[in-house]
């Protein structure tokens, strides 16, 4: 399927230019969807396998190819003249990772502010190969009360596969678990870093 119905829940941007292009950008370059985002105006999705740059303009073309408002989290160094309103125009949020601000509460206290929000991150944080994931999508998740979305970037089969939510347990170890099974390092751009 190129481009899944979505719901009246969730947050949408963009307009007809903005899709069309998106959409014909993904055609052209075949990529399609598979699965479908659950109609709920509030989640965190997760992406992986993230392993190289273009995750993120690929994510973006997906962003606007189904026409929904995401948010990302990033280095508040982007957010820096001349592309900080860029950044912020496409969601991100400027996070400051080098203090001991609790960005886990910070976060959620943002979901707590917000009718409608879908919140994209990696659960790696980084594309270098790690031996496990960063647990602070999870606790957002948690306590939010909202779903996970997991999403995976397919690049051999050029997919962009969209999993049904998971609602966490609680039990970090289980539900982690879980949600690495949505993933594989064949999908991924450099399975290496996987």
């Amino acid at each position: 399927m190129l481009i899944p119905p979505v719901g009246d829940q969730i947050p949408r941007r963009g307009n007809l230019f903005t899709n069309t292009v998106a959409r014909l950008l993904m055609l052209l370059t075949g990529w399609r969807f598979e699965g479908m985002l659950p109609n709920l105006p509030k989640f965190v999705l997760i992406v992986a396998p993230h392993t190289s740059n273009w995750d993120f303009p690929l994510g973006i073309m997906a962003m606007f190819g189904l026409g929904i408002r995401g948010t990302f989290l990033g280095k508040d160094t982007l957010f820096k003249a001349p592309f900080g309103f860029y950044f912020r125009w496409l969601g991100g949020v400027p996070v400051d990772r080098s203090s001991s601000n609790n960005v886990v509460d910070q976060t959620i206290a943002y979901f707590r502010t917000r009718d409608r929000i879908i919140l994209a991150l990696s659960p790696e944080g980084t594309r270098k190969k790690l031996p496990q994931w960063r647990t602070g999508f999870y606790w957002v998740a948690v306590g939010a009360g909202v779903p996970i979305v997991p999403v995976a970037f397919d690049y051999p089969r050029k997919r962009v596969v969209l999993h049904p939510p998971q609602r966490m347990s609680g039990d970090i170890e289980k539900d982690l678990a879980h949600l690495r099974g949505c993933f594989s390092a064949a999908q991924a751009y450099r399975p290496e870093n996987y």
